[in-house]
């Protein structure tokens, strides 16, 4: 058996190994006998569980415990000093006053976690396994929505595209912390501490901006309550009457009816447009953060430059549209269709792909998704999860592929600088 005390790095621990560090552990902690405190350092537990275990003071420094299901567990007052949680299941689990100093959270589900008085400072493991080199907490792209992190030590953290929606960060130092293009929606941050930080491109709606302006912090492109560019009440009709309007101009290809032109307007005070059929719009620059638009019809829309970051897309078509640098970090087009199209006849046929070139796409849900033919030439796919997506003839030239997973996807004929990504 594992005697859960190596300081050797990368031992592989196995399920059964680990069930049976944790049960001494759990004797450990209500005073039984033969009890064990849990003692495991620098050991590879990638893809195992501690899913509702009680890991009270336990020590895990410098752990690989990537891809792991640790869903309600009680880390309370534990070391995961440098460890790396990326890709795990922390849905629901307990940080109060723990030591996550250097640790590595990347794209984790921390939904509903509690990280209460956690010690998030920089820190970090050497090549030697000693305890020297200085590293910030990493939680980027991380789910930490409704996470308390109150009162926490984060001080030069990495919160860059986390998922924060009404998160507790009252009274936490957030001094030279990184939020950029985080969504704070509705986030607590009355009393932190925030000299030095950055919001840049970050969603704060409902957050109150007291703090963050008395604290310098930069907040260029941030997304608040306040319009984005042009409101709606601008308008000279109502847009259900300018809907029907281009609805009317589609069906009759251009004879009756006008094109709707919604670029440079901020359209998150409709909240949704599920199932609209909007083919051939114009929307250069329009913000939708957040929206539901599940469903619908964008096919041939020339969207460039627009927000899309958190909107729910799903089995939406997108098919032979422009959406050249537009912004769909964490966006879920799970089932969406953004394949070409075909225009013509015979020896005249031609075919439109839609145009992704510039775009960002980070941490993106594209499970599904029809992307044949598509331009991602210089977009940023970074960690976006391309399961099962078709992709075959697509472009990625100059893409920053780092992270992506392409598992079970359709990659024939596309184009990739370099190495090709693994679809197992």
């Amino acid at each position: 058996m594992f005697d859960g005390q190596s300081n050797e790095l990368h031992n592989r621990l196995k399920q059964s190994d680990l069930d049976e560090i944790v049960a001494l552990h759990e004797k450990f902690i209500v005073g039984r006998n033969g009890g064990r405190r849990a003692v495991v350092r620098h050991v590879d537990m990638s893809g195992l569980s501690l899913s509702g275990r009680n890991l009270h003071q336990a020590d895990f420094s410098g752990c690989d415990m990537t891809h792991m299901d640790l869903s309600g567990a009680n880390f309370r007052e534990a070391s995961l000093y440098a460890c790396d949680l990326s890709n795990s299941d922390l849905n629901g689990a307990c940080f109060v006053r723990s030591d996550l100093r250097g640790s590595q959270i990347e794209s984790a589900d921390l939904t509903g976690a509690d990280l209460d008085s956690a010690d998030l400072r920089g820190g970090g493991i050497s090549q030697t396994g000693s305890f020297d080199a200085i590293k910030s907490v990493n939680f980027r792209g991380a789910n930490l929505s409704g996470a308390r992190l109150s009162g926490t030590l984060a001080a030069n953290a990495d919160f860059s595209d986390a998922i924060m929606a009404k998160a507790d960060l009252s009274g936490a130092d957030l001094r030279s912390a990184i939020f950029e293009g985080a969504d704070m929606s509705e986030a607590d941050i009355g009393g932190a501490q925030l000299i030095g930080a950055s919001m840049k491109s970050a969603i704060l709606t409902g957050v109150t901006l007291d703090d963050i302006r008395r604290s310098g912090v930069n907040t260029e492109g941030s997304i608040t309550d306040q319009n984005v560019g042009r409101s709606l009440d601008e308008l000279d009709t109502p847009l259900v009457t300018l809907i029907k309007d281009h609805q009317a101009w589609v069906a009759s290809v251009g004879k009756e009816g006008q094109q709707l032109d919604l670029s440079e307007y901020d359209l998150r005070v409709l909240v949704s447009l599920k199932g609209e059929k909007l083919t051939a719009i114009k929307a250069v620059s329009a913000r939708w953060n957040g929206m539901d638009l599940t469903g619908v019809e964008l096919q041939t829309a020339k969207l460039d430059g627009s927000d899309f970051r958190s909107c729910f897309l799903q089995k939406s078509d997108l098919r032979a549209s422009s959406l050249k640098d537009v912004l769909l970090g964490h966006a879920d087009l799970r089932g969406a269709n953004l394949g070409p199209l075909y225009f013509g006849k015979g020896d005249n046929v031609r075919m439109n792909a839609t145009d992704l070139s510039g775009a960002h796409l980070r941490y993106a849900d594209l499970r599904g998704t029809n992307f044949e033919k598509a331009n991602f030439r210089d977009a940023d796919v970074s960690y976006a999860d391309f399961s099962k997506s078709n992709v075959s003839g697509a472009d990625f030239t100059g893409a920053n592929i780092t992270g992506a997973i392409f598992s079970e996807a359709k990659i024939d004929e596309a184009i990739f600088v370099g190495e090709q990504p693994d679809i197992r």
